[in-house]
């Protein structure tokens, strides 16, 4: 089963290695990690979404929750948060493919962030299966480059993290 992990710690050098051995000693491979700086000056906020089992999935947010500088850690139900990936892709294209390629973007909701003669670099944003579409939709046309970030993730309503 896939779980999303959300971790609040100091923004101090090491912990990213400290949180990510961590997973790595039980076995778990981490599908995707995100970090970034919080509302609060000095505080970071960790989204990290893995595949396992409840039970260790649970000892291992007990563990994290031990680590020097983490503040809180806790698992983020889908249908409690609001989730979002971002992913840029370099697709090139003939003359012919231009009308078909704006229809798709319109589609997926893509923007257009960067055009040469026979290559854009598109924009995606959306939760997974949003992402999933657009570059299932894209796989016909020639992707030079795509790159995707990990999903971020909040708890809607006042959530876990507001209850420090």
């Amino acid at each position: 089963m896939r779980h999303t992990i959300s971790i609040l710690c100091d923004d101090t050098p090491g912990v990213l290695t400290r949180i990510s051995s961590l997973f790595s000693r039980r076995g778990f491979n981490i599908e995707s990690l995100s970090v970034g700086h919080t509302e609060t000056p000095g505080k970071s906020r960790f989204t990290i979404v893995v595949e396992g089992d409840e039970k260790i999935l649970e000892q291992v947010r007990k563990q994290l929750q031990k680590l020097v500088h983490v503040i809180k850690a806790w698992g983020i139900s889908q249908e409690e948060s609001v989730e979002r990936e971002h992913a840029l892709l370099k697709i090139q294209m003939s003359e012919k493919q231009r009308g078909e390629i704006l229809q798709i973007i319109t589609a997926v909701q893509a923007r257009i962030v960067d055009s040469s003669n026979r290559t854009w670099i598109l924009e995606v944003t959306g939760d997974t299966s949003a992402i999933d579409n657009a570059f299932n939709l894209f796989r016909h046309y020639k992707i030079i480059e795509s790159i995707r970030t990990g999903k971020i993730s909040l708890e809607r309503g006042s959530g876990k993290a507001a209850k420090k």
